[in-house]
């Protein structure tokens, strides 16, 4: 048996709150893992006021300007439309004004005296209306839409020469950064930058102003489109290593035993030094889907934050969320707007527990998603029209200036460092190919790519300009791009002897290994004394606290007499005291998903509400007065897809802390499936990404109809990558588990952060059993010396009377027994098989070895015959036990579950004599 070791996990100074030392709930006033944020608004001068009052006309004339003139702005650098700019509310007459009448043009910040309103129009005209303009009149308050109108106006943003050089150098080598690979990997997609060039401008300024502005971490989600290009040019990932991969080669070493992913999903994590400053930049890897990868870039940059006791986990309010760590995610145009991750990742943004201090958001607006043209794509006018549900500004600007994308980047990046609010910029760009180098576009979209092939690229555009001001010639160009095709060829060369690096296990991660090829126990008892502390700290709450009659008298005496009498331990206590004892361990938990707090089926009830103030209290907070765990209670939108990437994130960065992630009810998980799928079940496999996060999905046939009775365990079965031929390891991608008892979960909540590896665990969670008199555990079996058993032998049976052994898993158990002993039998075992996968061989074997004269061996389950366990466990049996095993449930269904309350009691009637009585 594996003895438990202690893994530290970083302090963090417990919260103690000033003026509200318990918390509001509603009005989302403080608490670990949330702290208030202030309002951040100002009152505009009275001068300035009185100056708008005093010209209202032409005021209203300024106003139209920062609000529509961006329908007019030149952003589109293919505009192969051409579509008319004629917009009525920019119209002088509008206002009752000529171009000859004197105005102030003190109405525009940074500008003084009066004039004709010609010339303000001028100057409207350029502030707004060129190939950068602005949304920003919809924000909520005074100081920022002030702000926005202040920056844009009072702002040369000019550009030394130094600055223009390397703008045209990373923009040329990009260029033949493209053309290289086209010449020597021309059947390769490699779905390049080309159109896109000057979105390394974005990262190089980008870079730049992190690293000065002392933020520590950059976490970055990137999709296709010109990623390898940002690998390269900007995340020093050497070209030799896009040239190993294109060559058909794993990018980790063979003892990794990676199934690899394809070049444009890979990721990069590097430190990047500007002027001596050091910023960490981690772009992750990224499934197919191309937005998934966001909320799991912000569920990592939270953990950053919990890991830095910055913002809502610091001990006072000396610092912001966003002061050290910083989210980037870089979106697609026909993505952002068709997929419905990004409305929930938005409308997460700002709540408690998942706001990370604001989000920068760059969408490539190539114009065209795969064939589909923008009219196509969306409702909305603008890719970025997401960001008016949040009240968050949004900056357009045409990718055929660079040095325009470097001041949208500058202001984007000021906005959010200031208000700390997601920002968005609208890059407008085009793809010279179609959705990839081996695509022909012109099948669909022939007018656009008329314009598009009889254009010049941008890096030319740029060249251009500055050999026109005399800061470069034609011969410099020319040894800029000699240089780096020489420094690429040299690359390449270097491809057939290149050795992928390790790039895993290591930093927070160096105590981590790979899950062993073996079946291990872990000891994740805890001593008695522990256990009792914890207990009755859980349901403590402060002297002057109201909290709720009925929970006084119920859920507070009744764990208090569980704990005294050490006996009856229910699901939710036993979920507290594994909650508890890892808090005071040192380590973090954080328990997500919706209503979570309460618990769907009020039983945890982990947080309490004062029933007079609305103030919180969570019990296991308190534990302690030195504790250095902290529980963090994340009751989330009702989201499914982004809360759960979130999360994933959250334990993706941290192995030392636990993270949980409960559905509302366990069919709820479907709507995370692409999470699941991508991420949970195959991130490991194609990435050596381990992850211990923890899916509670409550499962169970009690009359509640479809969609509330199956969270599909097959599904989860089925993704596991078990064998049905050999015996399986601690390896395997999935753990799955359907736990009978409070104890069983407590172990295996434990053993998620006790073990020195990390595997998803999916936990078919229980919701009569919650409350069951017979689904309780003494707190003998919580003790040092006890462990998680994936097999639960018969205590009931005398062994050489047995005849039938029936397997079961999960609360079906309960009512097979009851009928078996009500009805007196006894030539019938009972094993329960709680831990699914790995698939127990030897826990079975074990127990099976104890009825020498069985000769029927049954599989009762609740769920349909196309549903549950059964297509999983019966090979497995039957290959690794050598005997055969016979179906006793449902029948085949296309719905987990009927809808009349008649026909549910027939059913179970039905699955529960089966297997007792029909089965001979």
């Amino acid at each position: 048996m594996i003895a438990f070791m202690k893994v530290g996990a970083g302090q963090v100074v417990r919260w103690r709150g000033s003026q509200c030392r318990w918390v509001k709930y509603h009005s989302g006033v403080g608490v670990f893992g949330h702290r208030p944020r202030e309002v951040n608004d100002s009152e505009i001068p009275e001068d300035v006021i009185s100056k708008r009052y005093e010209n209202c006309r032409a005021h209203q004339l300024v106003n139209a300007y920062r609000t529509y003139g961006h329908l007019r702005a030149t952003i589109d650098n293919v505009d192969y439309k051409n579509e008319n700019r004629n917009i009525k509310e920019l119209s002088l007459s509008r206002y009752g004004l000529t171009s000859e009448d004197h105005v102030d043009l003190g109405l525009l910040y940074g500008h003084n005296g009066k004039g004709p309103a010609k010339n303000l129009i001028e100057q409207l005209e350029k502030l707004y209306c060129g190939p950068i303009s602005y949304e920003f009149s919809y924000l909520e308050t005074d100081a920022e839409r002030e702000w926005f109108a202040q920056r844009i106006e009072n702002s040369s943003d000019s550009i030394d020469r130094e600055r223009r050089l390397e703008i045209l150098k990373e923009l040329l080598e990009t260029q033949i950064w493209d053309k290289f690979l086209s010449v020597k990997y021309p059947t390769v997609k490699r779905y390049c930058g080309e159109g896109a060039e000057s979105l390394l401008t974005f990262f190089s300024t980008l870079i730049r102003r992190t690293a000065n502005d002392g933020i520590q971490y950059v976490t970055l989600a990137m999709a296709h489109r010109g990623k390898i290009n940002t690998l390269t040019s900007q995340l020093q990932c050497p070209p030799v290593k896009i040239f190993h991969k294109f060559n058909g080669n794993p990018e980790f070493p063979e003892d990794a035993n990676a199934a690899c992913d394809i070049a444009t999903h890979l990721s990069a994590s590097v430190d990047l030094t500007v002027d001596g400053k050091s910023v960490r930049f981690s772009m992750l890897n990224n499934p197919s889907h191309l937005e998934a990868a966001n909320p799991v870039s912000m569920g990592k940059a939270r953990s950053k934050q919990l890991k830095l006791r910055e913002g809502d986990y610091s001990s006072d309010n000396s610092s912001r969320l966003g002061d050290k760590v910083m989210n980037v995610q870089i979106h697609g145009d026909a993505a952002f707007t068709g997929q419905g991750i990004n409305q929930e990742m938005l409308m997460m943004s700002q709540v408690p527990h998942f706001d990370v201090g604001g989000s920068l958001h760059v969408v490539v607006n190539n114009q065209i998603g795969f064939t589909l043209p923008a009219s196509r794509g969306r409702s909305s006018r603008y890719v970025t029209d997401l960001a008016k549900a949040i009240s968050v500004p949004v900056i357009h600007v045409n990718g055929d200036h660079p040095e325009l994308v470097a001041k949208a980047t500058n202001i984007a990046f000021e906005y959010l460092r200031k208000f700390r609010k997601d920002v968005f910029i609208d890059y407008n760009c085009y793809r010279k190919w179609g959705h990839n180098e081996l695509d022909d576009p012109t099948f669909t979209n022939p007018l656009i790519y008329k314009v598009i092939h009889n254009r010049k690229s941008i890096p030319d555009l740029y060249a251009e300009v500055l050999k026109a001001e005399g800061i470069v010639s034609e011969d410099d160009i020319n040894n800029i791009n000699n240089e780096y095709n020489k420094y690429l060829q040299s690359q390449y060369e270097m491809a057939s002897g290149y050795q992928p690096e390790v790039t895993y296990y290591q930093e927070q991660w160096s105590a981590m290994r790979a899950a062993p090829k073996a079946v291990e126990v872990w000891d994740t008892g805890v001593h008695s004394d522990i256990l009792k502390s914890v207990g009755n700290a859980s349901v403590c709450t402060p002297s002057d606290f109201n909290i709720h009659p009925h929970l006084a008298k119920t859920h507070v005496k009744n764990r208090l007499n569980k704990i005294a009498s050490e006996k009856d331990i229910d699901w939710a206590t036993a979920e507290a005291l594994a909650i508890g004892s890892l808090l005071l361990e040192g380590r973090h938990v954080r328990l997500s998903g919706e209503d979570v707090g309460r618990g769907t089926f009020s039983h945890r009830h982990a947080m309490l509400v004062d029933q007079e103030l609305e103030t919180i209290h969570i019990p296991l907070n308190h534990i302690r007065e030195d504790q250095k765990g902290f529980l963090e209670v994340a009751n989330s939108i009702l989201s499914e897809e982004a809360v759960l990437g979130f999360e994933y994130g959250m334990a993706y960065d941290n192995p030392d802390n636990l993270c949980i992630w409960e559905a509302q009810f366990g069919d709820f998980y479907n709507g995370a499936q692409i999470i699941v799928d991508t991420f949970i079940a195959s991130g490991e496999t194609k990435w050596v990404r381990s992850n211990g996060l923890v899916l509670l999905l409550p499962h169970g046939y009690d009359g509640a109809a479809s969609e509330h009775s199956s969270c599909r365990l097959e599904r989860f079965l089925q993704l596991t990558d078990s064998s049905e031929t050999s015996p399986d390891s601690e390896a395997v991608c999935l753990h799955v588990v359907n736990p009978t008892t409070p104890a069983q979960y407590f172990h295996l909540l434990r053993r998620q952060v006790v073990r020195n590896y990390r595997k998803p665990l999916v936990v078919v969670a229980p919701k009569i059993l919650l409350r069951s008199a017979d689904a309780v555990s003494s707190l003998s079996d919580f003790t040092p010396g006890t462990f998680f058993r994936p097999v639960i032998g018969d205590t009931y049976a005398e062994p050489l009377r047995v005849k039938r052994v029936i397997l079961v898993s999960g609360k079906h158990y309960y009512e097979l027994h009851k009928q078996r002993v009500q009805n007196k039998i006894e030539d019938v075992a009972i094993i329960r098989v709680e831990g699914l996968c790995p698939f127990p061989v030897q826990g079975l074997q074990d127990e099976l070895a104890k009825y020498a004269n069985a000769r029927k061996f049954i599989w009762s389950q609740e769920e349909h015959r196309n549903m549950g366990a059964w297509s999983f466990i019966k090979p497995r049996f039957e290959n690794l036990l050598g005997k055969k095993l016979i179906y006793s449930g449902r029948g085949e269904a296309a719905t987990p579950a009927v809808g009349a309350p008649v026909l549910h009691r027939a059913e179970v009637e039905h699955i529960i004599r089966d297997p007792l009585f029909n089965i001979k």
